[in-house]
């Protein structure tokens, strides 16, 4: 049997939700056998924009550490602490980790759940989202703007305005279809419910599609797409919406413009 994958993940404190979707999600693509997790907590309590960039100095840290652990890959997963610094923070910060991993002996491949979402989107070939996110209206609105200096539209958005990072994470995935039912989503191309990995939402994906006709992705699942990419794994999780159901980046995004 070959050795277990090392995957590292850089949380936020307070997240919960990350920790939990990303191995159910491997678990369901039957890979979890051969994974372990391990993470490193940067302090984050309040998602407000003074919190969030305390929590980014932490990150040095927290890449330290898990090159410690010789991980295979390096996850940095909070999405909106990266974006809140503005358009192509994800690029600078994903460079950074890896030259901090590099230089303690453990170069590798460096994922932010940020350039995920900003990749997945261009690989799905989309030009108009809608998202829903758990945050304050004038960080959503931070979120929309880095999108949008991405080279997406931003039809509508959602703000479910929750500061509390815990309780985040106990929001209920099924009030997903609710919420998505509060947006214009005539002319999206793709909807992310959630964008944020911290909001839950993997067991709503799947059903939003079907009922919505339209791509359902997440912070998480663009985390997880990447994460197998980089690991050399298929991109094939039953369950968890279009995105996650190709072999190959030409099959995702067929499969996720049905």
């Amino acid at each position: 049997m070959d050795s277990p994958r090392r995957l590292g993940l850089i949380v936020p404190s307070s997240n919960t939700t990350i920790e939990t979707e990303i191995p159910r999600m491997l678990r369901h693509a039957g890979l979890d056998d051969n994974l372990t997790y391990h993470s490193s907590r940067a302090v984050l309590h309040n998602v407000d924009a003074e919190s969030l960039d305390r929590m980014v100095a932490e990150s040095d840290r927290c890449a330290l550490e898990l090159s410690d652990a010789r991980v295979d890959v390096l996850v940095y997963a909070c999405l909106v602490a990266l974006m809140a610094r503005g358009a192509g923070a994800h690029e600078t910060v994903e460079r950074h980790l890896a030259e901090v991993a590099a230089g303690n002996g453990g170069a590798v491949p460096v994922i932010s759940s940020a350039g995920a979402l900003v990749r997945t989107l261009a690989g799905m070939n989309a030009e108009r989202i809608a998202i829903i996110t758990p945050y304050m209206p004038p960080l959503t609105r931070l979120v929309a703007d880095y999108l949008e200096a991405s080279g997406f539209e931003v039809v509508d958005s959602l703000s479910l305005a929750v500061p509390d990072n815990v309780a985040v994470g106990r929001l209920d995935p099924a009030g997903l279809h609710a919420h998505a039912q509060r947006l214009k989503l005539d002319r999206a191309d793709v909807l992310i419910a959630s964008c944020c990995v911290q909001m839950p939402s993997l067991s709503a994906l799947e059903s939003l599609e079907l009922e919505l006709e339209l791509p359902v992705i997440s912070a998480a699942t663009a985390t997880t797409a990447e994460l197998l990419d980089a690991l050399g794994l298929p991109r094939r999780v039953p369950g968890a919406g279009s995105l996650l159901w190709a072999s190959s980046d030409e099959d995702a995004s067929t499969t996720a413009a049905r």
